[in-house]
């Protein structure tokens, strides 16, 4: 993993949620999809009282979603910054979420007890560039699932940006013009790899303010992902892509076999 992932969330978090048009309505609305989504995939889940670990959990966007479509949540992040925000936001919304900082790689050092899901949103196991540090991650996810429960993992569709390679993220313009996000993206010779510079521009009192942070990723592709899942012990996998779940990035789901 890249030095700038620690960087690039710890210096993010306190603007975290102006990346959304409305970051309330999106934990509202992930929640939903990834809640009917979970009990598809999972029939035998209770509707109240599952239990998941979301493992890169930022500051509470799907962790705080799910707990209040009645999962027993845990949540974890590699940002002390991003579980600091996270747990006054998830008082702020009258949820119990048991928060801690540990790594992808060691969750089973980490993090006590085993899930019926295990999470992972939001394109964060693309910061993991190399094989080892996939496998190893993976590994960890692996010993913290139940038996028959499930992996989800939502990412970019690495096997459709290879091919374009696109430079920039359209810009998305909020309050009238007054909020500008975008990204650029800067590719490796090879494309497996790309550095993306986000940036955050903000008229406040009349003053515009840009604020840029940025962290690498690897492009990773479906099949190279499907063969550490299967390496690390993992069955059935699948993909699902956002004309199916209605969820805005491709969710792999994995079954933990008994």
């Amino acid at each position: 993993m890249d030095d700038s992932v620690l960087d690039f969330y710890n210096d993010l978090t306190e603007d975290y949620h102006l990346i959304f048009v409305d970051w309330h309505h999106a934990i509202s609305w992930q929640g939903e999809v990834l809640s009917k989504f979970i009990h598809s995939k999972l029939a035998s889940l209770s509707k109240d009282g599952a239990s998941l670990l979301d493992c890169s959990c930022g500051i509470g966007t799907q962790a705080i979603g799910l707990a209040n479509h009645g999962f027993k949540v845990t949540g974890t992040d590699l940002s002390p910054a991003s579980i600091e925000r996270a747990t006054k936001e998830a008082e702020s919304f009258g949820v119990k979420i048991n928060f801690g900082v540990a790594d992808f790689r060691s969750l089973e050092k980490d993090v006590s007890g085993v899930y019926d899901v295990v999470l992972s949103a939001d394109n964060a196991v693309p910061h993991l560039l190399t094989d080892k540090d996939l496998y190893l991650a993976v590994s960890n996810m692996y010993s913290k699932v139940k038996n028959n429960g499930i992996l989800l993992i939502t990412i970019r569709d690495y096997n459709e940006l290879v091919k374009e390679k696109p430079r920039v993220t359209e810009p998305r313009v909020f309050e009238k013009g007054k909020r500008i996000v975008f990204q650029v993206w800067d590719w490796s010779d090879d494309a497996k790899t790309y550095q993306t510079n986000h940036f955050l521009i903000q008229e406040i009192n009349g003053q515009w303010i840009t604020k840029h942070h940025k962290t690498r990723y690897r492009a990773i592709l479906r099949e190279d992902f499907n063969h550490i899942l299967n390496t690390a012990g993992f069955v059935d996998i699948e993909w699902s892509m956002p004309s199916e779940s209605g969820y805005y990035q491709p969710i792999v789901t994995a079954r933990k076999k008994v």
